[in-house]
Formats: structure tokens, C-alpha cells, sequence
């Protein structure tokens, strides 16, 4: 097994925390947080979301994707002004912690956080059974989601080791998916095939604006992960100087792959085919006019797809796990392999759920059901922002080879930010019913985790728990 040559070396002064625990190394550059930022973002939405975006808005698909990441960009200055602040490996929860100090909210924050993540899996898995598996065998969706699910689990149970050479790896195989579909779209444009016409085109059946939001709904799936990145504060070197930079760079260069691929993909192909596809870029490779096998872009898309899952699934078995440890959640909700050393319990009950939301619901609403939890989260972070600014000296301590300071977004972006992720979050974007009762069967089920265990642990020690988690990486 390789060593870490940086595991190595001592430790540097100011590494142990008040805990006594030593802190994580500060290892991780600029450069490095920009390709984690482009990495977490890319992934299972821009491979499966197109076509579902395609039957809100018609060719022009990517102007929700043009509105999404402008939209995304509000919250993300509230994270950059945030981990500015509390450079952190919490996110969300240490902030909403900070900013209201209730145990119950900060629970919710991160309990909502957490069934994102299983959402985000569960739409992954029935993007998994789709179109692009079909390419290569012939297996019923719902079989092949529920095999991917509980392949998933076994290999979560079994343990794996991440690394940020394994996440380059799985990046490079998506991105060279989306430079694929790119290559594809500038031959055609160049030798004027496709309808470039097409994708201006804005066509619904009602109102365009309405149609806009709801495809803007979808298309936040797409670049979700943007909010991860604030979990590495506690292992960059200089957060507060790399961390704005690289959030809004990892921003720009995916919007900028994103809109190109929607482009390409609505002039390419036409808008009924799209509707219809959970495999919408596979369609694109099948009418390119370049010598590229369909069979083994649905394999790229695959692992794209897998990573997504995977990821997800191993964050929400390790949130279960820590909230067991931290006494917020039942106890026996922790219990770890003694051969495997795998939370195998924590891996039984998320699977359970993926396996349920599988069941009941599509690719879309899944997707949909992910982008509502997430959307409500964005509210409060951007509302900490606001409440956090009335106490100018709550913040930590400069770290090392930092300076005190940072990245202040202006007061009308947190705002804007707030009331644009609840509208969002409103029926006004044309959400089901059905997801909506699906967000909140998954939150009920956290509060009646949290209650269930207010009444064994004691509200007092529960409240600590909550407080004490906030300081650490719920993810």
C-alpha cells in the first residue's frame, strides 16, 4: 500500500484543536480546491437532466441552465463570505449553528442535507437503469436501480478508501464525456449539420416564464455540489484568500462546459427524441458524424453516473454514523463491523431509504426532490450571512499562512439569494405534489429520529451533541 509522504511529516504548530484531537493537515491549493469544485459539480445531472429540462422549455435548454447558475452564484457568494468567516469544515450546519444557535434547526440543516445526498443517489440509480445501460444490455429500470443500489452498499460496506487521485481519476472520465459531446457539437456547426435554430426556440404550454422556472428547478440538479467544496476550509492552506477563487472559477468553467453541451445537444437533436431519453448526450453521439461508438460513451456516462451514487451513498452512511456517535440520533444507528471496521448498520438504513425513493419515484422528481432540500438549505445559509453580520468579532481565529479578512459578498446578493432559493423552493416553479411529500417524509423522518432520541439521551445532552456536530464535517 502507497504512503502519503505528507502523512509523514510532523505535524505543524496549531494543528491540535481545544478538543485535543489533532486537526486536519492543510494540504490542499488553490488549484487543487478549483479541480475538487469542478469535479463535485460535474457529474450524473448534465448526463441524465437535459432531456427532462428539454420538455419544460423545448430547444432552448440552456437558458434554465443560464438562470441556474447565475441563481447558484448568489448562494455562493454567501458560502465564500461564510467560510471566510468560519473557515470550517461544517458547512450549512455550522453556520445555521452560529447564526440562530438552535439545536432543533441545526439538526434539520444537516439531516436535510444528508437525505439530499440519498435523493441525489437515488435519481443517479434510475438514471443508472436508463438509456445508457440499454446500450449495452437490455435490463427493466427499476431491476437494474435496485442492483446498482445494493452494489453500491456492498461495495460501501466492504470499505473503500478515497483519494483525491481516485476523484481526478472518475473527473477526468466524466469531463472527457462532455469534451467528447463538445468536439461533436463544433464539427457540426462548423459543417452545418443540426439546427442551430433549435435551440433558440422557446417552446411551452403556458406562460414562458413559469416554463423557465421549472426547467431552472431541473437544472440546479445539474450543478449541485458547488456547496460541498466548503467542507475542505480545514484542509486549504489559505481559505479565506483560495476559497472565493476557487469557488467562483470551478463556477464559470463548468457553466461554461454546461452551456456549450446544452447547445450542442438541443442543435443536434430534436426536442421529442429529448423528452423521452434518460440518456439525452447518448442521443447526441448517435447522430455525430465522428467515428465515436455509442456503446462506449454510455460506458463513460456509467461512471459518471456510479460516482455520483457512490459518492452520495458513502457521505450519508458516515453522516448517519457521526450523528450516532455525537448522541443526536439513536445509538445502534452507528454500530460498525468489527472485521470490515464499515458503519454497516448506518449502510443498511440509507440503502433502505435509496431503495425506497427508487421505488417511488422517477429520474425527475427524484432529481427535483434533491434540488428542493438543497434550495431550502440555501435559504438559511443565506439568511446566516445576514444574522452573522451583526456580530463583526463571531468569527474564528486567522489560521496559518492566512490573514484575517476574506471575501464579503454585497448585501443584495445573500438577499437575492434567500428569496430567489425560496421561490424556487415555492410551487410557482411548477414542482409536484409528489415532491413535496417526498421531502417532507424524509425530514419527518428526521425529526422523529431526533425526538426518539431527545427522550433516551436528554434534551440538555442532545443540545450539546447538535452544537458540537455543527463543528465538525456533517457531510
Amino acid at each position: 500500500m502507497a504512503t502519503d509522504p505528507a502523512a509523514a511529516e510532523p505535524a505543524p504548530r496549531g494543528d491540535d484543536d481545544s478538543t485535543g484531537e489533532p486537526a486536519l493537515r492543510r494540504t490542499v491549493g488553490r488549484r487543487m480546491l478549483l479541480v475538487f469544485v469542478v469535479g463535485d459539480i460535474l457529474g450524473a445531472g448534465i448526463y441524465a437532466l437535459t432531456g427532462k429540462v428539454a420538455a419544460e422549455v423545448g430547444g432552448a435548454i440552456w437558458i434554465p441552465f443560464v438562470v441556474a447558475f447565475a441563481l447558484a452564484a448568489l448562494t455562493a457568494t454567501a458560502y465564500a463570505e461564510l467560510v471566510s468567516r468560519y473557515p470550517r469544515a461544517a458547512g450549512a450546519a455550522v453556520y445555521a449553528q452560529r447564526a440562530f444557535g438552535r439545536p432543533f434547526v441545526t439538526f434539520l440543516v444537516a439531516f436535510a442535507v444528508l437525505m439530499s445526498g440519498i435523493t441525489s443517489a437515488s435519481a443517479a440509480a434510475r438514471a443508472f437503469g436508463g438509456d445508457y445501460l440499454a446500450e449495452l444490455v437490455t435490463v427493466p429500470t427499476l431491476v437494474a436501480a435496485w442492483a446498482f443500489v445494493l452494489l453500491v452498499a456492498v461495495v460501501n460496506a466492504i470499505g473503500i478508501s478515497e483519494s483525491v487521485r481516485v476523484n481526478l481519476v472518475l473527473t477526468a472520465v466524466e469531463v472527457t464525456g462532455l469534451l467528447v459531446v463538445l468536439a461533436i457539437g463544433v464539427r457540426a456547426f462548423l459543417a452545418g449539420e443540426g439546427d442551430p435554430s433549435r435551440a433558440m426556440t422557446l417552446t411551452t404550454d403556458g406562460p414562458a416564464w413559469v416554463a423557465v422556472l421549472g426547467g431552472t428547478a431541473l437544472a440546479f440538479y445539474a450543478l449541485l455540489g458547488f456547496e460541498d467544496s466548503v467542507n475542505l476550509a480545514e484542509e486549504c492552506r489559505a481559505p479565506r484568500r483560495d476559497f472565493p477563487r476557487a469557488l467562483f472559477g470551478g463556477i464559470a468553467v463548468t457553466g461554461v462546459i454546461y452551456l456549450a453541451v446544452a447547445f450542442t445537444t438541443s442543435m443536434l437533436v430534436d426536442t421529442a427524441t429529448l423528452r423521452e431519453s434518460s440518456g439525452p448526450l447518448l442521443e447526441v453521439v448517435r447522430v455525430a458524424g465522428l467515428a465515436f461508438p455509442p456503446w462506449l460513451f454510455a460506458l463513460i456516462a456509467l461512471v459518471a453516473v456510479s460516482n455520483t451514487a457512490l459518492i452520495n451513498m458513502i457521505m450519508a452512511s458516515r453522516v448517519v454514523y457521526g450523528m450516532s456517535r455525537e448522541g443526536i440520533v439513536p445509538a445502534w444507528l452507528g454500530r460498525v463491523d468489527r472485521r470490515r471496521r464499515t458503519p454497516w448498520v448506518a449502510i443498511a438504513f440509507t440503502t433502505a431509504v435509496a431503495l425506497t425513493l427508487v421505488s417511488t419515484g422517477d429520474l425527475s422528481g427524484l432529481a427535483d426532490t434533491t434540488v428542493l432540500l438543497l434550495l431550502l438549505v440555501f435559504a438559511v445559509v443565506n439568511v446566516s450571512v445576514l444574522v452573522l453580520r451583526r456580530r463583526p468579532d463571531d468569527a474564528d481565529a486567522p489560521v496559518d499562512g492566512d490573514e484575517r479578512g476574506g471575501f464579503r459578498a454585497p448585501t443584495w446578493a445573500p438577499v437575492l439569494g434567500a428569496v430567489v432559493s425560496l421561490v424556487l423552493a415555492s410551487p410557482l416553479s411548477g414542482r409536484s405534489a409528489d415532491v413535496y411529500a417526498r421531502a417532507g417524509v424524509l425530514l419527518a423522518v428526521g425529526v422523529v429520529l431526533y425526538v426518539v432520541n431527545r427522550l433516551l439521551v436528554g434534551p440538555a445532552r442532545q443540545a450539546d451533541a447538535v452544537a458540537a456536530t455543527a463543528h465538525h464535517d456533517p457531510r
